[in-house]
């Protein structure tokens, strides 16, 4: 009697207790044939789609393609037998059907004995400019981000290396696993999405978060001259902090922050960290959203960061954002976005609409704000010193014919015999802003390569893009 009572309470707790964790339990067979028996909804950007659910004559009775292959495939991710990555994981819910607002759909469903379906998720990438973004990062390992800085809108987000979620998806079981076996041990890492995964020491991008918290303390104006030795000696140091490829700035004793902007000094800007102090600008790159990161954003990201207790020569590196600064290209885009929309920083999003399987819109994003970093009059100084760096400085190769574009450029040290990467961040018109960029090319620094030769192009590219799509 007490081994058959024992047996009860087990049975009901696994059929009670258990439910819930069984039933998500990855590999139960049951649940992989009910989700895959089931018309998933489709992950669509303008006309074009980016994930659909085709019928199959196997044991499943829909299979998940994705037309474009790797163009989309770090937006996407991957829904596969057993588990799934990107807005296939985030909107799962929603794609798959069971979301509670596409209940009304569900008992339709039931009085016309049409087959649950999931809803449909409506991305805000512009496929012109994903398409245009990838062609000019030309295979070089990176990452692109284009936003609308009106929005917060993600207009294009690439990566590269990446892969095709078709072979993830495959219904063959063994195939898919080798697939997910090899792209995962890659070392070039294709699944990683460098956007928002991927943190890199920012190098002179950094500068423009510095001279922001420079104008905010009311201390500091474009045409202020600043100290800008050939050389630094870094404070309780014998570390002495050069210029890029031994230049002078201004008259090699001082320079005015715009002109040390334009061409990217580092020893002034190492100087004026130290002057400012580390507090008062890792408040400014705070305030800019590092050290945290985005709530409820829809794809993995990692943590920018501005480090914490740094003394006088730490201070003075950060400040060129090198040390143990990181920072995402998603995060450097929503500086410079910032920067462009007055001062104003607005949460990047990447699903614009929810529809329903009839089509009919569910729900839809609405622009949010999240900070004002600096005050709109900040934001126009640095506008102006950021124009000086495109039209006289080290950002020249990202102009635009008719159109004023404000940018920044970087190259930033990440190890010992590691070519440098090469950056860009900017946005377009510098007046108006329609898009707002930024560009890492991964150890594209090295022999002439800077972010002015590199990753500026690249950038432009994708202005121009966006620009002649939105008119």
């Amino acid at each position: 009697m007490i081994l058959f009572a024992a047996l009860l309470v087990n049975a009901n707790w696994i059929q009670v207790g258990q439910v819930n964790r069984l039933k998500k339990e990855p590999t139960n067979a049951r649940q992989i044939t009910e989700r895959l028996e089931r018309q998933r909804g489709g992950i669509i950007a303008g006309d074009e789609e980016l994930a659909i659910s085709v019928p199959v004559d196997d044991e499943y009775k829909y299979q998940r393609q994705y037309p474009a292959g790797q163009l989309y495939a770090n937006v996407t991710g991957y829904y596969t037998l057993f588990t799934a990555a990107g807005l296939e994981r985030s909107e799962d819910v929603f794609l798959s059907g069971d979301d509670d607002r596409l209940l009304a759909s569900r008992v339709t469903d039931l009085f016309t004995g049409e087959e649950r379906r999931g809803g449909t998720v409506v991305t805000t990438i512009v496929p012109r400019l994903q398409q245009v973004a990838t062609e000019a990062l030309a295979g070089r390992k990176g990452a692109v981000v284009a936003l609308d800085p009106r929005t917060g809108a993600i207009l294009a987000m690439v990566t590269s290396p990446t892969y095709d979620p078709n072979t993830l998806a495959s219904h063959d079981e063994s195939a898919a696993t080798d697939s997910y076996q090899g792209l995962s041990t890659d070392k070039n890492q294709p699944l990683l999405n460098r956007p928002a995964q991927q943190t890199y020491p920012p190098g002179s991008t950094f500068k423009l978060i510095t001279a922001a918290a420079a104008l905010s303390s009311g201390r500091y104006e474009p045409d202020t001259r600043v100290p800008a030795p050939d050389e630094l000696t870094l404070p309780q140091s014998t570390t002495v902090l050069p210029n890029f490829d031994g230049e002078t700035c201004g008259d090699g004793e001082t320079d005015t922050l715009i002109h040390a902007l334009t061409i990217s000094c580092n020893t002034a800007f190492g100087e004026l960290g130290i002057e400012l102090g580390d507090d008062a600008v890792r408040a400014q790159a705070e305030a800019f959203g590092f050290n945290s990161t985005i709530e409820d954003f829809p794809l993995q990201q990692a943590r920018s960061i501005f480090p914490n207790d740094l003394d006088g020569a730490q201070t003075a590196q950060s400040a060129i954002g090198q040390f143990n600064v990181q920072a995402t290209p998603l995060q450097m885009a929503e500086v410079a976005a910032a920067i462009g929309n007055g001062g104003v920083r607005m949460k990047p999003y990447l699903v614009s609409e929810l529809r329903g399987p009839d089509t009919k819109r569910i729900s839809r994003t609405e622009p949010t704000v999240l900070s004002k970093p600096i005050t709109p009059e900040v934001a126009a100084k640095l506008t102006t010193m950021m124009q000086s760096v495109v039209t006289s400085g080290t950002g020249r190769k990202a102009q635009i014919s008719g159109v004023n574009v404000a940018g920044k450029t970087g190259t930033a040290e990440h190890g010992d015999g590691e070519d440098p990467h090469a950056w860009f961040v900017g946005f377009a018109p510098a007046s108006a802003p329609e898009v707002a960029v930024a560009v890492i090319v991964e150890d594209g620094g090295g022999e002439l390569g800077t972010g002015g030769a590199v990753a500026a192009p690249v950038a432009q590219k994708v202005m121009q893009a966006a620009l002649d799509t939105q008119r």
